[in-house]
């Protein structure tokens, strides 16, 4: 069996997982980032954005509002949502609707619903990242990135229903050294005295919540990154505590050879293929967090520590 009929026959008993009995739905997943530079796209400046809302829409040919579904994203900037039934969602639109706290003066442009499998009548479609803007450019942005794009004509919403604002958790804006190239290795994240460098994530978060579902059918629903920096001795666990490490990494420093959502992908795609894609991937990570051999660890001990 080939590698893509594999990834499609994985793909589609972790959405069978996440759906209640045996009822046929149609599932819309994506992600929303803030575009901090403006630009239209994601650089290294941009990150997830959590309590951020997501409408899907659907017209008829005459521009007829005829459907519509709202949902929050998570922690992660992910949002997901499910459509009773097998309905036609390739007319539909995705786009920012509201937004939390920080990230919310202008909404991006809409994207369209890609469907990436169907099968036994249950249907899976993907958005490409949605964007919202600060009002201007952050200080640090290239400035070519302070142009705005155009944005295109976006599809008909129903009118903005009031609902109490979300208190957005995600930390503040990073502080300068955050733009210091820095990369370390799994046993720093370990000591007590570098707790303070946690960011966005924290020991106790699960596994589970911050890779997926194909993580969490791998390592369960009870491990957390704490306890995954401690993995060894076999290819998997090795694997998931350099991911770990690499996340950290990528979280704590812009300027890591990752960034976040390229190190959940990247343990996603190893976990789903060959164990010698895993031992490759880990490889792969385990030379990041050590810098390459150029780039050290730039952590202090924290203050009370």
């Amino acid at each position: 069996m080939d590698w893509p009929l594999k990834l499609f026959l994985t793909a589609f008993l972790v959405a069978a997982a996440a759906i209640d009995g045996t009822q046929a739905d149609a599932t819309v997943s994506g992600t929303v980032f803030c575009d901090q530079c403006k630009d239209g796209q994601i650089s290294i400046f941009d990150y997830p954005l959590y309590g951020t809302k997501v409408a899907v829409s659907c017209s008829d040919s005459n521009g007829q509002l005829t459907m519509w579904r709202e949902e929050t994203t998570n922690w992660f900037g992910n949002y997901a949502m499910r459509f009773e039934g097998t309905p036609d969602l390739s007319s539909c639109y995705a786009q920012v609707s509201g937004s939390g706290q920080g990230c919310g003066a202008v909404a991006g442009p809409p994207r369209n619903l890609k469907l990436m499998f169907r099968m036994f009548d249950a249907e899976m479609y993907a958005v490409d990242p949605l964007l919202s803007e600060p009002a201007r450019p952050m200080s640090y942005c290239p400035r070519s990135s302070a142009t705005p794009v155009p944005a295109p004509v976006t599809p008909i919403l129903p009118p903005p229903v009031e609902r109490p604002p979300v208190r957005s958790r995600l930390p503040p804006m990073p502080p300068m050294s955050f733009l210091e190239a820095s990369a370390c290795p799994y046993w720093n994240w370990t000591m007590p005295e570098y707790q303070c460098y946690w960011k966005v994530v924290t020991p106790d978060t699960k596994v589970a919540v911050t890779f997926g579902l194909v993580a969490a059918q791998r390592y369960g629903t009870d491990m957390s990154l704490g306890m995954a920096l401690k993995g060894r001795g076999e290819p998997y666990r090795t694997l998931l505590r350099e991911a770990t490490t690499a996340l950290l990494n990528s979280y704590n420093s812009v300027q890591f050879a990752y960034n976040p959502l390229g190190v959940i992908q990247d343990l996603n795609w190893a976990l789903m293929g060959s164990t010698r894609a895993v031992l490759r991937t880990g490889l792969r990570f385990t030379r990041a967090n050590a810098g390459y051999g150029k780039v050290s660890c730039k952590f202090s001990p924290c203050k009370g520590s």
